[in-house]
């Protein structure tokens, strides 16, 4: 059951292969995590994933959530399973041990977020966003706000959330109208509406903090004059112990095309004019702190797409090795031959490369994600430390949007190599399929990310952290050009680049002109472009590591042969309509503006 969520081979590969992440044990910092540390962690992981979350699945798909009374109730069976994840320490598992925290690189965490999120990522939103907000008051919370939640946020002991949507204001955060107005004691009362909450109501826990985005009285319009502030379902007391109820009002909950376990809420904050909140950072500032968490919950909701086509690719490995159907095309004429896999069929063969070159690939860039975090805090080069975190910035939009849009391609392709029975709930692919839908939207559409990409990322710090990703994509193509296999793949890599390069430069100077509106028009397009040239780094320096151990003959000889291919098919498969799309840009055809709104039909 272990390999329908997540392929220890390839998660070791990455780790210690292409990373190698014990050389952060180096670090003081880190200096416990070494590989014999790191592989107790994920057998760890992978073990609590496989016995207890993962049945948990289809439970909360078919149960859901249910409102009764103004309060959320659960699956039954979520409330064991959430006990053991938050007595396993495994909420906090990048954070500071004073809090709770272990303290463990964030590579690493997110290898085994890997199997939690595939086992029950509707599930794993309920600690994933507590984590989120916990970050929120770390970094932006005076002592008395630290030592009120944060433990009992990094513990799981109370649950957290991020109150950001209304009804007019979806993507348009400027354009809230939840309001606080400052009393006398220094605290807000707060009033307002917010929808899409995840996780905004349930029985999980006793007490759920909300950061909140809300506009003090007499503030500037638009997002200049929005504030952070942090409210409990209960009040707290100063002795940690709760208070009386603080007027947040669950009244409804969504119901949706997936991820079904995780209630989605309305709710309503002092609607009998008694919510309090404290505020969290500097007034009209709670834009900047809250996307401090946005930008975690982007980097998350990427491992959550991710986790949907690694469980859909293992499923459709396994059954097309166990479906019997139909004979091999070499043999269509003779009667009597057997029927075989049907992963002898060229068509299923093509869609799992596909889906193997997919995942592969999105796994390393998601633990490389990471992994620029931990090398920005185990360096003690401020350039360095730049350079890592202009990577991370750089890299994010790409996690978010193309990961999740190419997650959803891969969990397609696993209800076609299932057919009929992939449309059918007796087998978990079409469950994959809706619960994936979500993350091309939530936390950001994957439109404002190749926005963000395009208007903020590109010309960040004058374009640098473009430049160290063109660098270090640049290092791995001259590192396969040394290598015989590899040094034609490695020139047509380093082709799409350049291109690339181009578009880029296309993009930036044509959005910084009269034309800025065709620019964004094609905004979407620049990103996926980028995210095809970014997996083909990551499976080319993948199989830089697999030719050597060729090379010595090492074991595991299927799999390293499995990087080649990879490499070789997305190389001359994919990455030639990637340079298609690369011309559509730089042509960038001005009908999308130009069609007058009544040409649309209708």
């Amino acid at each position: 059951m272990a390999q329908l969520i997540a392929d220890r081979k390839d998660v070791d590969f990455v780790l210690h292969e292409q990373l190698n992440v014990g050389e952060l044990s180096k670090n003081e910092k880190f200096a416990e995590f070494n590989k014999k540390t790191v592989d107790l962690i994920i057998t760890e992981a992978r073990n609590l994933s496989i016995k207890e979350i993962l049945p948990t699945q289809k439970i909360g798909d078919e149960v859901g959530c249910k409102l009764e009374d103004g309060k959320v109730i659960v699956p039954e069976e979520f409330h064991r399973v959430y006990k053991i994840f938050c007595e396993g320490e495994w909420l906090a598992m990048t954070e500071d041990q004073e809090w709770g925290g272990q303290g463990m690189p964030r590579s690493v965490a997110l290898a085994a977020s890997d199997y939690f999120n595939g086992a029950n990522y509707a599930f794993m939103m309920y600690p994933g966003l507590t984590h989120g907000a916990g970050k929120l008051v770390e970094a932006f919370g005076t002592d008395d706000q630290k030592k009120l939640f944060l433990k009992k946020m990094f513990s799981g002991e109370w649950t957290g959330t991020m109150l950001l949507t209304e009804p007019e204001a979806g993507s348009d955060v400027g354009a809230l109208t939840t309001s606080a107005k400052k009393n006398d004691d220094g605290t807000y009362s707060i009033t307002g509406n917010k929808i899409f909450i995840s996780a905004g109501e349930h029985d999980l826990v006793e007490n759920i903090i909300h950061p909140v985005l809300a506009r003090i009285e007499g503030a500037p319009a638009g997002t200049k004059g929005i504030s952070l502030f942090l409210v409990p379902k209960y009040r707290v007391n100063p002795d940690g112990s709760l208070g009386e109820f603080n007027d947040v009002v669950c009244t409804g909950i969504e119901e949706k095309m997936g991820i079904h376990g995780n209630s989605t809420c309305s709710l309503t904050l002092g609607g009998k004019g008694n919510c309090i909140g404290t505020l969290l950072g500097e007034e009209n500032k709670g834009m900047r702190a809250m996307f401090l968490m946005m930008n975690e919950a982007r980097a998350l909701v990427g491992q959550q797409g991710f986790g949907c086509a690694t469980s859909s690719y293992m499923y459709a490995l396994d059954y097309a090795r166990q479906r019997i159907q139909g004979k091999n095309l070499l043999q269509m004429m003779d009667k009597d031959a057997p029927s075989v896999a049907i992963i002898n069929h060229p068509d299923v063969r093509r869609m799992l490369l596909t889906m193997k070159a997919y995942v592969e690939g999105m796994r390393s860039l998601i633990y490389y994600h990471g992994f620029c975090h931990d090398r920005s805090e185990t360096t003690d080069s401020d350039e360095e430390k730049a350079k890592y975190l202009g990577l991370l910035e750089l890299l994010t939009p790409i996690v978010k949007g193309y990961v999740t849009d190419r997650s959803f391609d891969v969990c397609s392709l696993g209800v076609q190599v299932y057919g009929g029975y992939g449309f059918i709930k007796e087998y978990p692919m079409e469950q994959l399929l809706r619960d994936c839908r979500i993350t091309m939207i939530y936390e950001g559409t994957n439109g404002i990310q190749a926005m963000d990409l395009l208007g903020r990322k590109l010309g960040m710090n004058k374009g640098k952290p473009l430049m160290d990703l063109m660098g270090e994509i640049q290092a791995v193509i001259a590192e396969a050009k040394e290598i015989e296999s590899l040094k034609d793949i490695a020139g047509t890599v380093e082709n799409a680049l350049n291109k690339v390069g181009k578009v880029a430069m296309h993009m930036g100077a044509t959005a910084m002109s009269e034309k800025v509106l065709h620019a964004f028009a094609y905004a979407h397009p620049f990103m996926e472009a980028c995210g095809d040239v970014v997996m083909a780094w990551m499976l080319l320096w993948r199989a830089n590591v697999a030719a050597k151990k060729l090379e010595k003959k090492s074991k595991l000889t299927a799999y390293y042969e499995g990087q080649i291919k990879n490499i070789d098919f997305f190389a001359n498969a994919i990455l030639p309509i990637a340079l298609g799309k690369m011309d559509a840009i730089l042509n960038t055809n001005a009908s999308i503006m130009d069609i007058a709104d009544e040409s649309f039909g209708g």
